[in-house]
């Protein structure tokens, strides 16, 4: 395999997001000990990314939203407080991972723990782990744009425009290398189906997103619609349907499995096909109507979006489905000294995180080599043919082959550095169950410390099903 001839030059960095991806980026690049100026930039005032809750959702809510080029949500702004970017975490929410599995590779949750952390148990864990490198964020700090020239070496240089949101001041800024690690659960994805935007038009209180969801009670005794069936659909609506008319609908495109539609109480439909003004319906795949609805609530994901990236071309994104130009997932490749963690979805994000941290931090520092452009564009290109619209949705289990296949390479190669996680063969079972573990914590009332409380106790012949199971992929570089 090939590699980049160029050596970097990489002594300024900026990390935008001091979400889970951010920090961790920050805590590897530190120990590579040759770069000699980090900065965070993040526009809300603590760090927590996405589990940094708001009781408060945002006011703002474009039906349909299918354009990776919409405006971002504009900020809430309590008074006497600095600016608020509310995020998608509601009430009660609990994660859908097991803590073991779930935690960085330095920092395990407390042992008295449930087994699926609480949202705020989550938001105080990250508070605590950012403590050590607190000093490098700049808070309530708004990256406008990011813009790429080359200096007289012909070296990438990236100037950053970032606005400090209480003062106003707007300051420009050279970096080597950038770290975009500004998460991907803010710009909502809500389906163009056919008459909704005449139907949000005459009936505006109805067709909501699970962005904007916090807790159950709206929906108290009203006839309700839930459009998805991933984590968060499954969590909304056996909430809502605890109060709404029964049954709650739960409107798929791919059957939900039955023990989960048995705990939602919740009644499976087809995709919505129609909006009907004038009876305040749908129509379903199939034919059926449903008229006098009171909700809809779209569990339909988000888009990619880069709005502070729009200078690059060809462009990062079209529809907000994918990133283009990127080698496994992570590297612009045709400049390398910017970077996406956290794009894949179905994974573990904390010590994925950390895994491709451990990549990007050696590679500035001149210890890994990229390969050719020509052969990262090559590996982007066959990956399209391979993976299709849903590109960044990872396989059951690709992420445990991902980060131990990692590990194993940068522990063989010797270089300097934070040592990425290692998951064992317990770990890995617990990645194969977690999906039914967590549904067994919810129906025992959330307050199991262990999975051995739910039914679920790790035997080392386990150790097979890790390995069969874990889908072989080419991770290194």
């Amino acid at each position: 395999m090939g590699s980049q001839e160029t050596r970097f030059n990489v002594k300024k960095i900026a990390i935008i997001g001091a979400g889970p991806s951010g920090l961790a980026a920050a805590k590897y690049l530190i120990a590579q000990k040759v770069f000699e100026d980090i900065v965070i930039y993040e526009r809300q005032d603590e760090v927590g990314g996405a589990w940094y809750y708001s009781r408060e959702p945002t006011h703002t809510l474009h039906v349909p939203q299918v354009s990776a080029d919409c405006p971002s949500d504009p900020p809430l702004h309590p008074e006497g407080k600095p600016p608020v970017f509310p995020s998608p975490m509601y009430e009660v929410l609990h994660t859908n991972i097991p803590r073991h599995l779930m935690q960085f590779s330095d920092k395990p949750f407390p042992e008295d723990s449930l087994i699926f952390p609480s949202r705020e148990l989550v938001q105080q864990y990250l508070v605590e782990y950012a403590k050590d490198i607190r000093h490098l964020v700049k808070f309530s700090t708004l990256i406008q744009d990011v813009r790429l020239r080359q200096d007289s070496d012909g070296r990438d240089q990236w100037d950053v425009d970032a606005l400090a949101l209480e003062t106003g001041e707007v300051t420009t800024t050279t970096y080597d290398a950038v770290v975009v690690a500004s998460g991907h659960y803010y710009t909502t994805y809500l389906p163009d189906v056919k008459n909704i935007a005449e139907f949000h038009k005459a009936h505006p209180d109805v067709i909501t997103h699970s962005k904007l969801y916090r807790t159950p009670e709206p929906f108290a005794n009203k006839k309700v619609i839930v459009v998805g069936n991933s984590a968060s659909g499954i969590d909304v609506a056996a909430q809502i349907s605890r109060v709404s008319q029964q049954p709650l609908l739960l409107s798929v495109h791919s059957a939900t499995p039955p023990a989960h539609l048995e705990w939602i109480r919740a009644e499976e439909v087809p995709a919505i096909e129609e909006f009907l003004v004038e009876e305040r319906g749908v129509r379903f795949v199939g034919g059926r109507v449903e008229k006098d609805v009171d909700a809809v609530v779209y569990a339909t994901g988000y888009l990619f979006t880069f709005p502070f990236l729009k200078s690059l071309q060809p462009p990062l994104v079209n529809d907000g489905r994918r990133v283009y130009g990127l080698y496994k997932d992570l590297i612009y490749i045709d400049h390398p000294t910017l970077v996406f963690p956290g794009l894949p979805i179905k994974v573990v994000p904390f010590p994925f995180t950390e895994s491709q941290a451990a990549i990007f931090s050696r590679t500035w520092a001149n210890l890994l080599p990229l390969p050719s452009v020509e052969e990262m564009k090559k590996w982007e290109d066959e990956e399209a043919e391979k993976r299709g619209h849903a590109f960044h949705v990872w396989p059951k289990l690709g992420d445990a082959n991902f980060i131990n296949a990692v590990h194993d390479w940068i522990k063989q190669s010797g270089t300097e550095g934070k040592e990425p996680p290692y998951w064992t063969d317990e770990l890995i079972w617990q990645r194969g169950i977690f999906f039914e573990a967590k549904l067994q914590f919810e129906i025992d009332g959330q307050k199991a410390n262990s999975l051995e409380e739910l039914g679920f106790r790790y035997e080392p012949e386990d150790k097979e099903f890790a390995k069969t199971t874990t889908t072989p992929t080419d991770t290194l570089l």
